[in-house]
């Protein structure tokens, strides 16, 4: 079976929670709440859906240190139901999103960098020059793009 890919873009309940196991691979847990919004009548209603997620390996290792409680990221990965048994012999579900990709997203952030107009009227940033990927070369602002 072959699970189609899928995009959550919402904001962290809490936390994550990151575990590593005997074998050394790393998980990471966390869920993220993303809301949908439409308009009856004149009334706007929002509904909230929340998803867990969880990554493994280098992908739950790096997120684990730039994601936290209240961000707002981006998760891009498949579906995956998991089953188990309870004490009491009854047999649970749950589907979880595992993570193949996890990044902040900067949708409603305040920026620190300003656009300015330069002479010519185009628009120029005002942040600091950027370096090249492979050098440690300032690379013009013209190039960064």
């Amino acid at each position: 079976m072959n699970n189609a890919q899928v995009t959550i873009v919402g904001n962290l309940t809490a936390d994550p929670e990151l575990k590593f196991f005997e074998s050394g691979s790393a998980k990471l847990s966390f869920s993220v709440a993303a809301d949908r919004s439409w308009k009856k009548g004149d009334e706007w209603e929002t509904q909230t859906s929340f998803f867990n997620v969880i990554a493994w390996r280098d992908i739950a290792e790096n997120a684990a240190d730039i994601i936290a409680k209240g961000m707002r990221v981006v998760v891009v990965g498949r579906l995956e139901q998991r089953s188990w048994e309870t004490t009491e012999g009854e047999k649970r579900y749950a589907i979880e999103v595992v993570a193949d990709e996890i990044a902040a997203s900067v949708k409603g952030i305040e920026s620190a960098v300003r656009r300015q107009r330069s002479e010519g009227g185009a628009a120029k940033s005002a942040s600091a020059p950027r370096k090249s990927a492979s050098s440690d070369r300032v690379v013009p602002e013209e190039e960064a793009w």
